[in-house]
């Protein structure tokens, strides 16, 4: 079947709209019609190098590159058809995809940790997870997908582990970006930094994933929420969702916001969701974080980002917690559903955190809009 997707044909190249064919689905695989697909920061990480491996690392998964690479890793549509022994899933259902797969038998799953599934070691490029072979092609070149998804697509082809069923009534605009970014942010404060009432939280980086953690914040009771972004329309919509302060810097947020808001005490809960993360960051978001406060760490840094700062006296005396997280460290067939509970309840602001809608052939200028500041999540509408 020809489709038509947003690929990425090396590094730093623009997403171009190219007519692609994908093969049938194969045992435990589905095929999905796209209705929307989220434009999140991290497909940018692929296409600027911040996430691509050394060949050697990409060999052990049947590639030399990262690219040529079909984007997006957010999304949601309608199942079309199915491979033999897909059991969860029948032709018709609604669902949205999950960049982190869930299996269901390996340990992790096991032990109630999907968002750790053994899968996600089969996420970054390569053939299908299912049997090892491709279902995307270009041109005769087989195509990796970002996160084994490929959002950016008319319709794509991913195994059962990858997508989540959610109910008819469920909206499938919301559905999309709730399955990455605001899930993210949301289980950042939630289940990874496990906010009690009545905290003070600063959100460091105000765009899809930041709107997801202050959400999170204000859901989970605390009495204050700092929204920090270089942006001043990104802080100012913060203030709609949740956030009851802003600055437009760490600086701003340390001198002028929180000595007043916390009595000097800073911030219990400290989320960095910037669009890429610095190891200089570390050290500025521990110097607003309390004593026993935790700093999370969401964003995603480039990959050979070794360095970080961080001063270990105040980290040690003042008894930090520095914490990392994929999925807000939570599980995705549970908080994907959850959250659009919320959302149909009306707790939860979907449609003002989606700036503007683009089709396939503006994802590049969707890209341009995020890189200015104009956007807080983009979304692609089929």
């Amino acid at each position: 079947m020809k489709v038509r997707a947003a690929v990425c044909s090396g590094l730093h190249e623009p997403w171009r709209t190219e007519e692609i064919d994908i093969d049938e689905p194969h045992a435990g695989e589905v095929q999905v019609k796209m209705a929307y697909s989220g434009m999140c920061h991290s497909d940018e990480h692929v296409r600027t190098g911040d996430i691509s491996q050394d060949v050697a690392v990409l060999q052990m998964f049947g590639v030399d590159s990262m690219f040529p690479c079909i984007g997006g890793h957010e999304g949601s549509g309608i199942v079309e058809a199915i491979g033999e022994n897909v059991n969860s899933l029948a032709v018709g259902d609604q669902v949205a995809v999950s960049f982190v797969p869930a299996c269901g038998r390996c340990q992790p799953c096991a032990s109630g940790k999907q968002y750790l599934c053994d899968l996600t070691a089969m996420t970054l490029a390569g053939p299908m997870m299912s049997d090892m072979t491709w279902r995307h092609h270009l041109d005769g070149q087989n195509l990796n997908r970002m996160a084994q998804l490929g959002t950016f697509a008319e319709r794509i082809v991913v195994n059962e582990a990858s997508l989540v069923k959610i109910e008819p009534w469920h909206d499938l605009r919301a559905a999309a970006l709730i399955s990455c970014g605001i899930s993210t942010g949301y289980g950042s404060v939630i289940d990874r930094a496990q906010l009690k009432p009545g905290e003070i939280v600063a959100v460091i980086g105000c765009g899809g994933v930041g709107s997801g953690a202050i959400q999170g914040a204000r859901i989970g009771g605390a009495r204050g929420v700092v929204a920090i972004d270089l942006h001043q329309s990104k802080v100012d919509h913060a203030m709609t969702i949740g956030a009851t302060h802003g600055a437009t810097s760490i600086m701003d947020a340390a001198f002028n916001v929180l000595p007043d808001l916390t009595f000097g005490r800073n911030a219990d809960v400290v989320v960095l969701t910037p669009g890429v993360l610095t190891g200089d960051l570390i050290e500025q978001a521990r110097s607003i974080c309390a004593k026993g406060g935790r700093v999370v760490t969401t964003a995603i840094a480039p990959y050979h980002q070794n360095d970080a700062q961080l001063n270990l006296f105040s980290f040690a005396m003042f008894n930090q917690s520095l914490l990392g997280t994929v999925f807000g460290s939570q599980n995705p067939r549970f908080q994907i559903p959850n959250l659009l509970s919320l959302f149909e309840q009306g707790l939860l602001e979907i449609d003002s955190v989606i700036t503007k809608e683009y089709t396939i052939d503006q994802v590049q200028e969707g890209y341009d809009d995020l890189a200015e500041g104009l956007n807080i999540r983009g979304m692609v509408k089929f």
